[in-house]
């Protein structure tokens, strides 16, 4: 689909988008029509599975000539294995773990990929009340406690070539803490970090919200650092598939991508929408938790659980002008670094070459024309870490290389 077409299609269709086609039959007509029309679409409960959520809830879906079926899963080994066996057909993911797949080191490998981005921001590093006690309530603090009080350090992500376990090595890693030799790291699925702190399973973990806040209002654990603190406007949560099924379903993967820009786009677009959301995904048959350990971070409302409050610009963002969803390569080549970094991707990977392929750029362009959802000028995009340094996306290898503490 051309992007001359879907202008046209838009000058002649007052309702714009695919959805304006599909209620006048004009899609149907044509070879745009999506081939399949219920998506199964899996998720963790997490917050930031909102806009696949409430794509579904609000309708946006309907408008494309899709049907999204939200899937609640129990752990992101669950979620890998259902998309590559094909039961989901796509799923609200760790951007890490498509590109791990796809590299072969986070499961048996298979072509995956990135249709969208789903979320910037809005994780957390949270430790234990025990040694915030002991005097653990940041990076500092926690390398100078693990140096005097010698004894084995347990930090839990939530899937190992994940987006949690690439923040927590970076974040540990900045502070001195090689994760891979100063400490013990286990894999926990979100729902189960907070039992887990509980019973005393582990020192700290980084998972998404709303678990860290969780941790807070049950009185287990402090927020040490937001993942924005680590890279401001990270990208995290990405909508994920194979590549099969992008090759069998190319309409639909449209589809379906512009209608939760759609609702990314409803949620980011006033307090009373994300209000609304939050009372949404807080049922038992989503997050499971109550409405305000929720809606407090999404507003940007934090709390550390030692008496500190802040508002945070950077919190989680579901659209922000379009700025969240671009799959940018140089986002998909971050990760890349950081499982050479700590020893999980063998051999030299091709970063660029891997990102083209799994990033399917011109596919979203395609969907984010049609929901009017503005394009950025460049494919790759600039940042600076916690540490001070710039990831650029240019020279990919001597990035990963540069890292004093690695694997």
């Amino acid at each position: 689909m051309t992007r001359r077409t879907i202008i046209k299609a838009g000058t002649a269709v007052a309702a714009g988008a695919f959805g304006g086609l599909a209620t006048q039959g004009v899609w149907a007509a044509g070879s745009d029509k999506p081939e399949k029309e219920e998506v199964k679409i899996g998720f963790i409960p997490l917050t930031d599975c909102a806009s696949v959520v409430m794509a579904s809830v609000m309708g946006f879906d309907k408008k494309y000539g899709v049907k999204i079926v939200p899937t609640k899963e129990s752990s992101w080994a669950g979620v890998r294995d259902k998309l590559v066996n094909g039961e989901l057909d796509a799923a609200h993911v760790l951007y890490g773990l498509v590109y791990g797949v796809h590299e072969g080191i986070g499961g048996a490998k298979k072509d995956m990929a990135v249709l969208m981005s789903l979320n910037n921001n809005g994780q957390a590093i949270t430790l234990s009340k025990k040694l915030a006690d002991a005097g653990a309530i940041n990076g500092p603090a926690l390398a100078k406690l693990m140096q005097m009080e010698k004894r084995e350090y347990t930090f839990a992500q939530t899937f190992p070539t994940g987006t949690h376990a690439m923040w927590l090595y970076y974040w540990l890693a900045t502070y001195g803490i090689n994760p891979m030799k100063d400490a013990k790291v286990i894999t926990v699925p979100p729902p189960q970090m907070v039992a887990n702190m509980r019973v005393g399973n582990m020192d700290g973990f980084c998972v998404g919200e709303p678990w860290n806040h969780r941790a807070i209002v049950d009185g287990i654990g402090i927020t040490a650092a937001t993942t924005q603190d680590i890279w401001k406007d990270h990208p995290e949560k990405v909508l994920g598939t194979t590549s099969d099924w992008v090759a069998k379903n190319p309409n639909t993967a449209r589809a379906v991508t512009a209608a939760i820009l759609e609702a990314g786009r409803w949620i980011d677009s006033g307090l009373s929408n994300k209000a609304k959301m939050a009372e949404v995904i807080a049922a038992k048959s989503y997050v499971n938790t109550s409405v305000d350990v929720i809606n407090e971070r999404i507003l940007g409302r934090y709390q550390n659980g030692l008496g500190k409050t802040w508002d945070d610009p950077d919190h989680m963002k579901f659209y922000n002008d379009g700025a969240v969803n671009f799959p940018y390569l140089s986002d998909g080549m971050w990760f890349m670094t950081q499982h050479k970094r700590w020893g999980l991707a063998k051999g030299e990977p091709d970063y660029l070459g891997t990102a083209k392929s799994i990033n399917r750029i011109a596919l979203y362009k395609e969907a984010a024309t049609a929901a009017k959802v503005p394009l950025p000028k460049s494919e790759m995009r600039t940042s600076k870490l916690i540490d001070g340094v710039v990831w650029d996306g240019k020279n990919p290898k001597a990035y990963a290389e540069s890292f004093k503490i690695k694997a």
